[in-house]
């Protein structure tokens, strides 16, 4: 089993953020508790981002303005500048600015890649740290609670294996959204593993209270399946195609032939939108023996429901192609300001 020194020698972590304040002021303390091999990579942040980490003695990384921000282009930058100062790095966990790492997540994560040489990445239990607070708080800790195994993909909080992210040129730097799965999929095809493993790994504070920032949420997920869908839409596996087409099914096409039909039916074909309620109850019965009915309850919904700004997302991946323009950030949080001191729990 590795030691310590090769644990502290093997291990560099890229951090990256914009806006997030006291959530990435706790994020970034989390890791110094674990190593000081830490890249902070800013995406024109005007809340003191920088400056605090600067502060904390982090290498900070600032991303150009004149090129569109993506998390994607953050990591990749993140990671040249960590093999730059860490050149014998071989392991990278990735975290996002507003979550806090778990104490002993690096060291079990990177026994798990050492003892397996075919893994490329290692992920484990990203928790939302407030699910009481808000519905949708409780849908992100929902979605977060993935399979334990072999997993076609992880999610922005993962450790890499260097090698590997070298090997397929690391994360398309133009993608807004869905970048991992992207990435995850152009590694397995290189024949490495990805493994979720049943560790606690990062807190994330996701701070969403209403329902325009769950649409938000819910509309860049739609942008990303369309995007990924036509980035790979010759090969095999055909990723995220699936996704796309039951978003056009259930968010435009099923209304517009019941809403269709309604004058040639006396209304009738009206009662065609019961299907809804068939396809959220499919659901539901999918899910209640992992979560309370409640929330089984509460997730079918969400599923159901997201497929309309999901379909918003999709056109406007769409309406970018046909008219070659790009596509800002969507972004949803709540920005939550910086404190010169103490820990807000």
């Amino acid at each position: 089993m590795p030691n310590e020194r090769n644990l502290e020698q093997d291990i560099g972590v890229v951090a990256i953020a914009r806006n997030e304040g006291e959530r990435l002021r706790q994020c970034l303390e989390s890791i110094l508790t674990e190593t000081t091999a830490i890249i902070y990579v800013d995406s024109g942040s005007t809340d003191g981002s920088v400056e605090w980490a600067q502060s904390l003695g982090i290498e900070v990384v600032e991303l150009d303005d004149s090129v569109p921000f993506t998390a994607a282009r953050s990591r990749n930058l993140g990671i040249s500048r960590l093999l730059e100062i860490y050149p014998h790095t071989q392991f990278v966990q990735f975290v996002d600015g507003d979550c806090k790492l778990v104490k002993g997540w690096l060291k079990t994560a990177h026994h798990n890649l050492a003892d397996n040489p075919d893994v490329a990445v290692v992920c484990g239990r990203r928790r939302e740290r407030f699910p009481k607070q808000s519905i949708y708080n409780r849908l992100c800790d929902l979605e977060w609670d993935t399979p334990i195994g072999e997993a076609k993909t992880c999610g922005g909080d993962a450790m890499m294996r260097v090698k590997a992210f070298q090997q397929v040129r690391g994360y398309n730097p133009t993608l807004i959204a869905g970048e991992e799965p992207e990435l995850c999929l152009r590694i397995r095809q290189q024949g490495w593993k990805i493994l979720r493993i049943d560790e606690e790994m990062t807190l994330h504070d996701a701070r969403m209270f209403h329902f325009s920032q769950w649409w938000k949420r819910s509309r860049r997920a739609g942008y990303a399946y369309g995007e990924g869908a036509w980035l790979h839409r010759k090969m095999t596996e055909q990723h995220w195609v699936k996704e796309s087409r039951s978003i056009w099914l259930w968010g435009l096409i099923f209304p517009c032939f019941s809403l269709g039909l309604a004058p040639f039916t006396q209304g009738l074909s009206l009662l065609l939108f019961n299907s809804y309620l068939i396809l959220s109850y499919r659901i539901y019965q999918s899910q209640k023996q992992q979560y309370s009915r409640q929330e089984a309850i509460i997730y079918a919904l969400a599923c159901v429901v997201g497929k309309f700004p999901q379909l918003q997302g999709q056109i406007q991946f769409y309406l970018n192609l046909i008219f070659q323009r790009s596509q800002q950030l969507i972004e949803y949080k709540v920005e939550q300001p910086l404190v010169s001191s103490g820990s807000q729990e």
